[in-house]
């Protein structure tokens, strides 16, 4: 990874607006509060061409951001800088060279890296913003750009280019032979532990975590590889998400930003990972998160964390009250947690631990798995007779005196798993029958996890006209369910 940009400099100079505009999309949140921006977010430029880093600001005082974030926030900056190739010091136009500014210019010409100094929100002549004093830094020549606006932006592009140079042969070759990773992401309610759980997937602190709820706010995306059961390394993309609040308690903008965020980033991923905790149980926010995942037809995997927790509290006498064991709790709690996920069916449930390590790898390989079903191929005759099966065990309800009646099913499709029913209406499938089926094929197909689409083809309707002339418009497959 050694074509990689990072964006530094003190808190509120534009640092997420200029990786939006570079990037071309609405990723990292950008508000006028400073702070905003705590991890590091990346995004790959000119298709691959180089990935680009946005980070929190350097120097961040005060303000109702606690001591331990600020300082997690700036070990984020450090670690993009060494992983950096070129490095755009931003600075702010209008306010002028600050001593904080002068503090990390000073930081970056000792760390030897390459150098872009990029003077934001230069919106009126150049004449306002003092360039004799950016040249004293000795950093090369500066570039005035309005991030807000566009200006200027082709030619931080250009000079970003010119400065990492053509890629190295094993650059272009890595880049043509690698294969796509499989994007994960953990979703759940805030100080569920997702962040611990990135942090011991990627064996480092790359994520920040903290006991004080909210402390993610931005998606952000890590690329990381996991050696599989059957010893094959599989190349991952980790999607660190914000706890999804529900929309009621949304309190800020910020918040508003963070929640969008994290919902977009369900619809990007590959296989979502619901992370629980494992003594508070499903909550009703907990299902809601779940419905986001299922109304986007992504495939889940239920991580139960904090597992350490319930072991430890199994060594003491007194246990937890109500269950014999941590067998029996754990049985109990997958048991109530199904009921509580009824939609979720066959998904597969990981009990695991974020500070110990427990069953990591089996989550892992839980998604590794899901991935390589999401391609499966069901035999047109095998589906038909297992949904010729499954409505001879329980039949559809009467509606209006009629019942819903299946002639035909096909696979039309994969990720979801698309199936094209041709029935007599559409409208006499009720949801919970349509669940029904959609478990019954799960189950006989083994799709553990995997999201199943019923796509309806009910029978022409005939007009009076049509039935007087005893005109004859669809004609019935031979066989019925």
């Amino acid at each position: 990874m050694s074509r990689i940009v990072a964006i530094v400099g003190r808190p509120n100079v534009g640092k997420s607006r200029l990786f939006n505009r570079l990037a071309r999309k609405r990723i990292a949140i950008v508000h006028d509060q400073p702070g905003i921006t705590r991890d590091v977010i990346s995004t790959d430029i000119e298709d691959g061409a180089y990935t680009l880093l946005d980070t929190g600001g350097l120097g961040l005082k005060g303000g109702d951001t606690p001591a331990q974030l600020i300082a997690a926030s700036e070990q984020q900056v450090e670690f993009a800088i060494a992983s950096a190739s070129l490095i755009l010091f931003i600075i702010d136009g209008l306010e002028g060279i600050t001593e904080l500014d002068e503090r990390i210019a000073a930081r970056l010409r000792r760390g030897g890296k390459k150098v872009q100094v990029v003077v934001n929100k230069a919106d009126f002549d150049e004449e306002k913003v003092d360039m004799s004093a950016v040249y004293r830094f000795g950093l090369g020549a500066p570039i005035s750009v309005s991030a807000e606006h566009g200006r200027g932006e082709s030619f931080v592009r250009d000079a970003i280019l010119e400065k990492l140079g053509p890629p190295t042969a094993d650059e272009e070759s890595a880049s043509k032979t690698s294969s796509d990773p499989l994007c994960i992401c953990f979703i759940g309610r805030p100080n569920v532990g997702k962040s611990s759980l990135g942090n011991n997937l990627l064996k480092s602190d790359r994520l920040i975590v903290s006991a004080i709820p909210g402390t993610t706010r931005d998606a952000v995306e890590v690329p990381f590889k996991f050696k599989g059961r059957d010893g094959e390394y599989y190349p991952f993309r980790l999607i660190d998400t914000a706890g999804i609040k529900a929309s009621t308690k949304v309190a800020s903008p910020v918040e508003y930003f963070s929640r969008l965020r994290s919902l977009d980033a369900i619809q990007r991923t590959d296989v979502v990972f619901l992370v629980l905790d494992a003594l508070e149980g499903v909550t009703q926010q907990d299902k809601a998160i779940a419905g986001e995942s299922i109304k986007e037809r992504k495939p889940v995997v239920i991580v139960v964390n904090k597992w350490d927790l319930v072991h430890d509290a199994f060594k003491k006498p007194e246990g937890i009250q109500g269950y014999d064991s941590e067998r029996d709790y754990r049985k109990k709690y997958e048991k109530e947690l199904f009921n509580r996920l009824f939609f979720t069916p066959g998904a597969p449930v990981v009990f695991v631990s974020a500070m110990s390590g427990y069953e990591i790898d089996r989550m892992l390989n839980s998604a590794v798995k899901l991935h390589r079903t999401l391609d499966k191929k069901l035999p047109t005759g095998r589906l038909n007779d297992a949904l010729i099966r499954l409505a001879e065990r329980t039949p559809p309800p009467s509606i209006a005196g009629r019942r819903f009646r299946i002639y035909y099913a096909v696979q039309t499709g994969n990720r979801p798993f698309r199936i094209k029913l041709f029935c007599n209406r559409e409208e006499k499938l009720t949801e919970s029958y349509r669940r029904y089926l959609e478990a019954g094929l799960v189950e006989e197909f083994d799709l553990a996890g995997c999201p199943v689409h019923f796509d309806l083809v009910g029978k022409p309707r005939t007009t009076a006209a049509e039935r007087t002339g005893n005109k004859k418009t669809y004609q019935e497959p031979a066989e019925e369910f």
